[in-house]
């Protein structure tokens, strides 16, 4: 099977080597390099908090999925649903501070229009929830969303970051240490489950490997989608998401 990893290594890590120019491109893209540096647009930044806050509240249902998910592929030593419990319970604190910091900045959320590629986004999610996806494919894309975010705004907390003071507040919610661990929490339970999947023998063995390929080419696309999102908060030109 393509990707497959070698004995002792996860998956995810193959799969962060082998698609390591597109990660790349989603967590270090001129948008938050420019956050970094001091020079962002903040016309930018307030795009991207309009645009962030609609895509936030269709991530609160596709995590609710994930947590059914959960409920029936786990047991209850695993802590499975504790830890996307938890997330679930963060993003009513996330919403809040959406719309604390978007009357900050003046960006009025009731009169936010989604871009096509939120649109596009939101809609992917919502594929995600279909009870036909493996829970090994949606804890994927669930732990890829939250990586990108975390290691792009860690990024900008950095020793020699210029990042504008009025952003530190943006950039400590997504890029301290408690998230990175819960980032690194969520990561573990896909390797787990894709581990799971690659080993199965047997008649389930073709099913298995599918399933497999699916989350590689879900967290390819999480990647391409969060590259396009920038893009889009950036006011630069990009190919669209497949």
């Amino acid at each position: 099977m393509d990707g497959k990893p070698k004995a002792g290594v996860s998956m995810t890590s193959t799969w962060l080597r082998k698609h390591r120019l597109i990660y790349a491109g989603a967590t270090r893209h001129p948008f938050i390099l420019s956050i970094r540096d001091g020079t962002v647009d903040l016309s930018a930044f307030k795009r991207w908090l309009g645009q962030d806050y609609i895509f936030v509240r269709a991530f609160v249902p596709f995590v609710a999925s994930v947590l059914i998910k959960a409920w029936k592929n786990s047991d209850h030593e695993s802590g499975d649903i504790e830890l996307v419990l938890s997330g679930v319970a963060a993003l009513n604190d996330e919403i809040e501070w959406f719309k604390q910091e978007a009357s900050k900045w003046g960006v009025e959320l009731s009169g936010v229009v989604p871009e096509k590629t939120t649109r596009d986004y939101c809609r992917f999610l919502e594929d995600l929830m279909s009870p036909d996806v493996d829970y090994a494919v949606a804890m994927t894309a669930f732990w890829a969303i939250e990586a990108v975010y975390q290691e792009s705004f860690a990024h900008c907390l950095e020793e020699g970051s210029k990042t504008p003071p009025e952003l530190q507040e943006a950039c400590q919610r997504w890029g301290n240490d408690g998230f990175g661990q819960y980032c690194s929490s969520l990561r573990n339970i896909a390797d787990r489950e894709l581990e799971k999947s690659a080993s199965d023998g047997g008649p389930l063995v073709k099913v298995s490997e599918d399933m497999v390929t699916k989350a590689e080419v879900e967290f390819q696309r999480v990647l391409e989608y969060e590259v396009q999102f920038w893009n889009m908060s950036h006011g630069s030109p990009g190919r669209s998401a497949p």
